[in-house]
């Protein structure tokens, strides 16, 4: 029990060191995160409907 203890202390510990981000700062990040998300599903979607369209060409 006292090392499970031990290591929620320590957990706590290293939280207090952690620089957390400014509410701007994760702001920007999040809309960079969803933007990159949705470009690369866009790009995925293309890439998959062309590989399809190939395909449906073999005879």
């Amino acid at each position: 029990m006292q090392r499970i203890t031990e290591f929620f202390r320590g957990v706590v510990r290293e939280m207090k060191k952690v620089s957390w981000p400014k509410r701007q700062e994760l702001t920007k990040y999040t809309i960079t995160v969803l933007a990159t998300v949705v470009i690369m599903a866009l790009f995925f979607t293309v890439v998959d409907l062309g590989i399809s369209e190939l395909i449906r060409l073999i005879p």
